[in-house]
């Protein structure tokens, strides 16, 4: 290894520990928010093959389809104090033609790609819960 390699590691691992210390130096808060279930969700799916985008209007249990896709929620939350605010469902996305789902667990509003269904054609994404 030359020392300009050596140099530049260094710097790096230098710069490493001191965003850790950085971050060691303040503890973490808990964030305590109430949650309200919502009746349904409204998610937003792209086909991206045909480059559109249809919206799916969906209750708790209640299953929609995108071709050979099916979108199940099984349950939509958001904070009780901002119902406007970021929503999170429970979803199961299962693509027909395959044995198990392509996707099963909690999407969230703001942050799509945190937990983000695979799929070659489809993208879907929680947009709000709905409430009756």
């Amino acid at each position: 290894m030359d020392s300009g390699m050596t140099l530049r590691r260094g710097r790096a691992l230098a710069l490493v520990a001191a965003v850790a210390a950085a971050g060691a130096a303040q503890p973490a808060q808990a964030v305590e928010q109430s949650v309200a279930r919502g009746d349904g969700a409204v998610l937003r799916a792209l086909d991206k093959v045909e480059g559109r985008s249809r919206d799916l209007e969906l209750a708790a249990g209640e299953t929609g389809s995108l071709g050979n896709v099916e979108v199940t929620l099984r349950e939509c939350r958001y904070p009780a104090a901002d119902p406007a605010s970021n929503a999170y469902a429970y979803l199961e996305i299962r693509d027909l033609r395959e044995d198990a789902p392509r996707f099963t667990g909690w999407m969230i509003a703001d942050s799509p790609a945190l937990n983000a269904l695979d799929h070659a054609r489809y993208d879907v994404w929680v947009l709000r819960c709905t409430t009756s």
